[in-house]
């Protein structure tokens, strides 16, 4: 078996060392709201229509983090007498993965109409794209 040393999620609460500090929820949707940050930046100052495309899965992984945060960090106090926890972050995670599919399907026909594209007009720049259909 591996040294536990090198997998700290595995260690249990008591084997922690007392100045080792535990990722909250604040970290995780820090981290998300930077990605998503960085992807609507792209979007609005990218004109490369490739560029633009990584942006926007970028917001849309930014999203599944926020989700998969909350599911993980949910209390157990905060649920409802009569529901299952288990259920409900079940019931999240169907949801990141439904996220994920549409993210890939949206991957596949936007390298699609910019492959199509680049074969017509021989760039991908939107505002040179965006001139021309006028």
């Amino acid at each position: 078996m591996p040294d536990l040393e090198f997998f700290p999620a595995r260690r249990t609460a008591a084997g922690r060392d007392r100045n080792e500090t535990m990722i909250s929820l604040n970290h995780y949707l820090l981290l998300s709201g930077v990605l998503f940050s960085l992807g609507v930046l792209g979007v609005l100052t990218r004109k490369n229509a490739l560029v633009i495309l990584m942006s926007v899965e970028l917001m849309l992984n930014a999203a599944n983090l926020a989700i998969v945060a909350f599911i993980r960090f949910t209390p157990l106090h905060a649920v409802p007498s009569g529901f299952d926890l288990s259920r409900m972050a079940g019931n999240g995670m169907v949801f990141v993965f439904l996220i994920l599919t549409v993210s890939a399907a949206e991957v596949g026909v936007g390298l699609a109409v910019l492959i199509n594209l680049f074969r017509q007009r021989e760039t991908v720049n939107i505002a040179k794209v965006s001139s021309w259909m006028q």
